[in-house]
């Protein structure tokens, strides 16, 4: 069973930047498609992006194309949400999960597809 800690949340004003991280544990991380999602106050839980397991494609949600970036670094087992331009609207508890096993380019996109999740981090964006 993988453990997954997210990290890097917090406050920061409308057009910042928070760069979240997310440590993998258990079994072997590169097999995996790795996600971010987010969750706010009364709505349903979202994908904001996810990444193939050799990182070479990456899905995103229309809202967040153009000003956030998913990596990852399979030898440190982590996976990466550079968010840039941050709005108000991007503020929930982001969570980062492990998806299904893939070839180096398949990617998963949908939270359904994901197993195993973190405990979320915080990001609020204040207008």
């Amino acid at each position: 069973q993988v453990q997954l800690e997210e990290s890097g949340g917090g406050l920061v004003q409308a057009g910042g930047s928070l760069r979240l991280s997310c440590a993998a544990s258990g079994q072997t991380f590169s097999n995996y498609v790795m996600g971010w999602f987010r969750q706010a106050p009364g709505k349903e839980r979202e994908t904001v992006a996810t990444i193939s397991t050799s990182g070479g494609r990456s899905y995103y949600a229309d809202s967040v194309k153009g000003r956030f970036t998913i990596s990852r670094d399979n030898a440190k087992f982590t996976v990466f949400l550079q968010m840039n331009s941050l709005k108000p609207e991007d503020t929930a508890v982001y969570y980062c999960a492990q998806g299904p096993r893939r070839p180096l380019f398949g990617l998963a996109t949908t939270p359904a597809d994901f197993g195993s999740w973190g405990q979320g981090t915080q990001v609020t964006v204040s207008s």
